[in-house]
This record gives C-alpha cells, sequence and structure tokens, in this order.
C-alpha cells in the first residue's frame, strides 16, 4: 500500500477532498492523508457538505500541519494549491515522488448558496477524474521519475 500525501497551504479544503477521493476510491491500494503548510485549524463546512452529497464519509478529517507527517513514510505528495506548490517542502520529502495538481480554491467562491456549492463540486468533480487517472496508472511498477512525470501530466489535463 502507498501512502499519499495531499498539501495545500491551509489543509481545509482541496486536500481534504483529495484525502477522501483517495481513501475511497483507492481502497486497499493508497492510503491518504492532508495536510497543510499552515493549516487553518479547522475542515471547512462546505468541504465535508460536498463529500456528503458524494456519499462520501464525513468523519476523521482534521486540518493539520504537514509537520505531523515527518515518520509516516510518505510515498506520493501532490499539492493541490500554487501556494503550496510554490513554498519549500519539508525536508522529509526530499525522496518522496511529488507532483502539483492545482486547482482554484473553493473557499474563495461567492455568490449563491448554490453557486458556492458548485465551486465545491467542481473541485470534487475535478480530484476525482484526477483520482482516476492515477488509479489507472501502474503505481507500484513505476520509477519515481516516471511516476512524477505522469501525475504532473494529470495535474494539467485532467
Amino acid at each position: 500500500m502507498l501512502n499519499v500525501l495531499i498539501l495545500c497551504t491551509g489543509n481545509s479544503c482541496r486536500s481534504v477532498l483529495g484525502e477522501a477521493l483517495i481513501n475511497h476510491l483507492g481502497q486497499g491500494r493508497l492510503r491518504a492523508f492532508s495536510a497543510g503548510s499552515r493549516p487553518v485549524g479547522k475542515v471547512n463546512a462546505n468541504a465535508l457538505a460536498t463529500l456528503q452529497r458524494n456519499g462520501l464519509p464525513t468523519e476523521g478529517y482534521s486540518s493539520q500541519s504537514w509537520d505531523e507527517f515527518a515518520d509516516a513514510g510518505i510515498d506520493i505528495a501532490i499539492t493541490v494549491c500554487d501556494q503550496a506548490a510554490g513554498e519549500v517542502c519539508p525536508v522529509y520529502l526530499d525522496s518522496t515522488t511529488r507532483a502539483h495538481w492545482g486547482l482554484p480554491d473553493p473557499a474563495h467562491a461567492s455568490g449563491t448558496e448554490a453557486e458556492v456549492q458548485a465551486a465545491f463540486q467542481a473541485t470534487y468533480e475535478a480530484l476525482e477524474r484526477r483520482v482516476k487517472a492515477m488509479l489507472a496508472l501502474p503505481l507500484e511498477t513505476l520509477s519515481c521519475a516516471e511516476l512524477s512525470g505522469k501525475l504532473n501530466y494529470i495535474g494539467q489535463s485532467y
């Protein structure tokens, strides 16, 4: 089983949705966690509502620092926001396969409740497409460089 860490600055929306999707779709093959460089301390209520609307569990998520995973044996780290992609990753991720799947932050969506829900749903669906594309890869047999290239391609194409 490969350990995947989904990183974002605040660890309240995109990274949590990614964690949930990887654990749901990658059962038995991948185990996901999420963290942030500057976690806000709580998971966004709209992210949890999006998980619920899509039939995924809403319990057990937290907004936490990437420092919590220094000893977790992370195999793959995926950043999901531009701020996290531009930051220096923790030294413990030096030998980890890395990729970037940048997405707009749905927490900044404004408008009606339906418009905000649509922004969260669009983020969820983009991550779902990317996770499914990742799971179609022979993850266990690709070199780190090959895997990083393919995951970055997924982040740009799906």
